[in-house]
């Protein structure tokens, strides 16, 4: 491990330390039911890693009334869905951090290795409020001031910078397509969490598979290919 030892780790947050994805599709269904559209669970696959505004668009597409609001009511029902979602986040406990992941945190931070998130989300600080793990991070990307959303790097480059290391010393964790093509943009280490994320350097099918000496290994290995 000596020639490449690793800065940093870097998780995304909805789908890899806890599964918010099921609180937003309940949001969203609500809102869609309301203007008479129906989404299910598949159709919410779509809206996985995509901004708050930008799912709307997708929902409103879906029901052909993409064309049948102005930015202002846009803006006014992205809000209903997004204060309805935080009602819901209060709920969370410690008992909704997925599973391996609390031992995956504890194996690196055990290594003094920092660790960031990169979370696309306004209410990280909520959910890790709720997770007890506002502690955790050594430095949280602010979503409110990134300007480009997944699958550009910005974010990723903007935690190993807040975290002083390089990117291509550096692991980011994700769930979505779009994350990791974030990742390997940003010249950092993929692993992917869950089916078909074909651009990983790492892939296992669900975070209790995650185990810190393994994502090593393979690091390790895959530093020894680099050009």
């Amino acid at each position: 491990m000596a020639d490449k030892a690793i800065e940093a780790v870097v998780f995304d947050l909805d789908g890899v330390i806890t599964d918010t994805a099921h609180f937003h599709f309940v949001a969203w269904k609500q809102l869609a039911g309301q203007l008479g559209i129906v989404i299910d669970e598949a159709f919410n696959e779509q809206l996985k890693g995509v901004s708050r505004m930008d799912s709307l668009e997708l929902i409103l597409r879906e029901g052909g009334q993409q064309h049948d609001y102005t930015e202002a009511e846009k803006e006014r029902m992205a809000d209903e869905k997004n204060t309805h979602y935080c009602q819901l986040l209060t709920q969370l406990t410690p008992d909704d951090i997925l599973p391996g992941i609390s031992e995956l945190i504890a194996a690196i931070k055990e290594e003094g290795i920092p660790i960031g998130l990169a979370s696309v989300s306004k209410n990280a600080a909520t959910v890790l409020q709720s997770l007890r793990l506002e502690g955790t991070f050594d430095y949280i990307a602010d979503a409110a001031r990134i300007q480009r959303s997944k699958p550009d790097p910005e974010i990723f480059l903007t935690a190993c910078a807040g975290l002083g290391a390089d990117p291509r010393r550096s692991i980011g964790i994700e769930d979505a397509a779009a994350g990791i093509l974030a990742i390997k943009a940003s010249g950092m280490f993929a692993v992917g969490v869950g089916p078909s994320l074909s651009g990983a350097d790492y892939l296992v099918e669900s975070t209790d598979q995650l185990h810190w000496n393994e994502i090593q290994a393979s690091f390790s290995k895959h530093g020894c290919h680099q050009h």
